[in-house]
């Protein structure tokens, strides 16, 4: 049995042969103070734009596509700023994961977000720019966005 992290907080144990192996791919996108978010439906928590690798699909452009549906944004893919391996539980539909998620700055170069009806992802939804200081001050509960955060901050010093 594996310990995995639910969407919904707290720890579910589940059989190894459940897990899906998913490479996954984030965008950290900060411009003036604000760091781009979407609500995740599940538990009201902010997270990165981006989501799973497909297969023959190459990490950049896994995060071209995703960053495209869930804010409509086109980007510029800077360096790899974190990474985090994970055993994740979705329990909306009872699935599991062993990820490997990457976590890239990248440069918006459009700034018009998606209207909220028109985001294309079944978890996520409502894109935002966030200020930085607000969101630092709230609890995410999710472990990857802490780190990212704390990471960010110890670029501005």
């Amino acid at each position: 049995m594996i310990e995995c992290n639910s969407i919904k907080g707290g720890k579910v144990m589940i059989a190894e042969d459940k897990l899906v192996f998913r490479p996954s791919v984030y965008a950290v996108i900060v411009n003036e103070g604000r760091i781009l978010m979407l609500n995740t439906k599940s538990n009201g928590k902010y997270f990165f734009p981006g989501g799973g690798q497909n297969i023959g699909e190459t990490l950049p452009e896994a995060l071209r596509r995703e960053v495209r549906e869930e804010v409509g944004l086109e980007i510029e893919i800077g360096k790899l700023i974190h990474f985090k391996e994970q055993f994740f539980y979705y329990d909306p539909h009872d699935e599991a994961y062993h990820m490997l998620s990457f976590f890239y700055e990248c440069k918006a170069l459009t700034l018009d977000l998606l209207s909220d009806d028109s985001v294309d992802d079944e978890e996520s939804e409502k894109p935002r720019w966030v200020d930085l200081n607000e969101l630092r001050q709230t609890n995410n509960n999710i472990e990857a966005v802490d780190e990212v955060l704390c990471l960010l901050q110890e670029y501005e010093r």
